[in-house]
């Protein structure tokens, strides 16, 4: 399996305020950001970035249901069909006992299927391995890195000039 090489060519920060105003300045002059490393997460950067909101909810509602729908339909069938005990002069159809359990698989399936939905959609499966621009972004660096595969040098100096002039403390280029 042929490895795909891309350049990038990416610039650090030491604060998270001026990392915001160099992505505001490089959607200003219309620069085309591959994508921005942050340590820890940073208020306004989604909308900085023109990020649409997250559809991971959608798929916990989506699971959540399945998890009620298993649980109620279950216990139904349990209770009703194949083992019909009367507990306490209940009746075999007790909905309100039915609701703890419910819930309790409502959750358990809501939680188990966003994160298998958020791993799958962010493409990290049991054995991937995702390069890394630089070990420092994990710990206290911020980074905007920018494709430069098929970029000129023109592009090159203009990107390099860019970071210079938004005070990036160091500028580097690596193939991953």
């Amino acid at each position: 399996m042929a490895k795909a090489n891309k350049e990038v060519l990416y610039g650090l920060y030491d604060d998270e305020e001026v990392l915001l105003e160099a992505v505001h300045k490089a959607q200003e002059e219309h620069l085309e950001i591959m994508d921005v490393f942050t340590p820890f997460p940073v208020h306004g950067l989604d909308h900085a970035l023109h990020l649409s909101e997250s559809r991971l909810h959608i798929a916990g509602f989506i699971f959540g249901a399945i998890g009620t729908l298993t649980a109620f339909l279950f216990m139904t069938w349990v209770f009703t069909r194949d083992w019909p005990i009367i507990f306490g002069g209940k009746p075999y159809f007790s909905a309100p006992a039915f609701i703890p359990i419910t819930f309790e698989l409502t959750v358990l399936f809501s939680a188990i299927g966003m994160v298998v939905s958020f791993y799958t959609v962010c493409g990290m499966s049991p054995g991937t391995v995702n390069p890394t621009l630089d070990d420092r972004i994990t710990d206290n660096k911020f980074c905007i890195a920018f494709d430069t595969t098929n970029a000129d040098a023109t592009i090159s100096d203009q990107l390099r000039a860019f970071f210079s002039s938004t005070g990036a403390s160091e500028v580097n280029v690596k193939t991953i």
